[in-house]
C-alpha cells in the first residue's frame, strides 16, 4: 500500500511539472510575441518554450512529428494558415466560455479549433496630391483605367492577398472577383515584389501612387527611424464603407491536436485575449484588439475609424484554393 501511495504521489508530481510548461510554435517573430509570453510566465508560473518559424514550415513540422509533436499551441499570422492546420487534423477544439465571450463569432472557428487574437486590416494607401480619393469608394474601383500603372501590391503567393481575394469571392462571387483580379493586374505599376513595407516605400519613392498593405506594417514604420519618412508620404483610405466594409484578417492561435500540456495551452490562449495582453498588442504591435473596449494605439487612431467586413473568417480558408485559381487566371504573378 505504501509503495502504491508513493507511485501515485510521484505520478501527481510529474503531472504538475508537465503542466508547468507550454510549448508554442509561433509564426510571429519573436519580438512581436515574446514579451506577452514572458508576462504570462511571470503571472502564472508556467514556463513557455518558444519556437518561431514560417507558418507553412511550422505546420509541416507538426504534421511530420505527428503524435510525438511537443507542440501545445500554434500561433499564426493569417486565418488561412490556421484553417490549413485544422483541415490537416493538427488542431483540436477547445471549449472555453472566456474565449467565446471575448472573441466575436466571425473571428473564431465555428468548431473552436482556432481563435483570433488580434485584428488586421488591409486598406488602400495612397499618396496625397497624386490620387483623387473621390474616385475610390471600393477596392473594386482600383481597376478603373485611370489607375493604370499606378498600383503596388505583393505577389499572389502572399497569404494576405489570397485571403483578400477569398473574402471577395465570398462576398461578390467568383465572376466579379476574377474581373477585379484581372483589372488590378492590368493596373500594376511593377511586377509584384517584396513585402508590404516595400509596397509603401515604392509609393513614397514615386514608383506608384497607390499601395495595398496591412495597417500594422504602415504603423510600425512610424516606429522605425529609417522608415518613418516613407510612412509619412502615404495616407489610409478605407474602401467599401458603403457596403461590405474593408477587408480584415486575424493573427490567431489554436491548441495542437496532441498537445502534451493541453490545460496550459488553453490557459495561454485565454490569457492573450484578456485586457492587459490586448492592450500590449494594440500599443506595441499596432494591431486592432479583438476584445471590445481596448483602446487602439495612437497611430491606429490616426488612421481613422472604419467599417470592417463581418464575414465569418473561416470562409477565407475554405475559399483559399479558389482564390489562388482566380489569381492565376488573372495573370497575378
Amino acid at each position: 500500500m505504501k509503495r502504491q501511495l508513493m507511485v501515485l504521489l510521484f505520478s501527481s508530481v510529474a503531472a504538475l511539472v508537465q503542466a508547468a510548461e507550454v510549448n508554442v510554435y509561433s509564426a510571429r517573430q519573436e519580438e512581436l510575441i515574446k514579451p506577452v509570453l514572458d508576462k504570462f510566465s511571470a503571472d502564472t508560473g508556467i514556463k513557455v518554450n518558444l519556437i518561431t518559424g514560417k507558418p507553412d514550415e511550422l505546420i509541416s513540422r507538426m504534421a511530420s512529428e505527428g503524435r510525438n509533436s511537443p507542440a501545445d499551441v500554434l500561433i499564426s499570422t493569417d486565418v488561412g494558415r490556421l484553417y490549413r492546420a485544422q483541415t490537416q487534423g493538427l488542431l483540436q477544439p477547445v471549449q472555453s466560455e472566456l474565449l467565446t465571450k471575448a472573441i466575436p463569432a466571425h473571428l473564431r472557428d465555428p468548431q473552436q479549433h482556432w481563435f483570433g487574437l488580434t485584428l488586421r486590416a488591409r486598406p488602400v494607401l495612397y499618396v496625397p496630391g497624386k490620387v483623387d480619393t473621390s474616385h475610390i469608394n471600393s477596392i473594386e474601383d482600383l481597376t478603373k483605367p485611370e489607375f493604370k500603372g499606378r498600383i503596388c501590391i505583393r505577389s499572389s503567393d502572399n497569404i494576405y492577398n489570397q485571403s483578400m481575394l477569398a473574402a471577395m469571392i465570398a462576398s461578390v462571387g467568383e465572376a466579379k472577383t476574377l474581373e477585379f483580379a484581372k483589372g488590378l493586374v492590368a493596373n500594376f505599376a511593377q511586377p509584384p515584389t517584396g513585402g508590404d513595407r516595400d509596397q509603401i516605400k515604392a509609393a513614397a519613392a514615386g514608383v506608384c501612387d497607390i499601395a495595398i498593405a496591412n495597417t500594422y506594417y504602415l504603423a510600425g514604420m512610424f516606429d522605425d527611424a529609417k522608415d518613418v519618412a516613407a510612412a509619412k508620404e502615404v495616407k489610409v483610405l478605407w474602401p467599401n464603407q458603403k457596403d461590405r466594409g474593408a477587408h480584415i484578417n486575424i493573427s490567431g492561435a489554436g491548441v495542437a491536436k496532441y498537445a502534451p500540456n493541453k490545460a496550459a495551452a488553453q490557459q495561454l490562449i485565454e490569457y492573450m485575449v484578456k485586457p492587459e495582453a490586448q492592450n500590449w498588442y494594440a500599443s506595441k504591435n499596432h494591431e486592432y484588439p479583438v476584445l471590445e473596449g481596448v483602446a487602439w494605439s495612437p497611430v491606429l487612431q490616426g488612421f481613422g475609424t472604419f467599417k470592417a467586413e463581418q464575414l465569418p473568417l473561416v470562409k477565407l480558408g475554405e475559399l483559399n484554393a479558389k482564390a489562388l485559381q482566380l489569381m492565376d487566371q488573372a495573370g497575378w504573378k
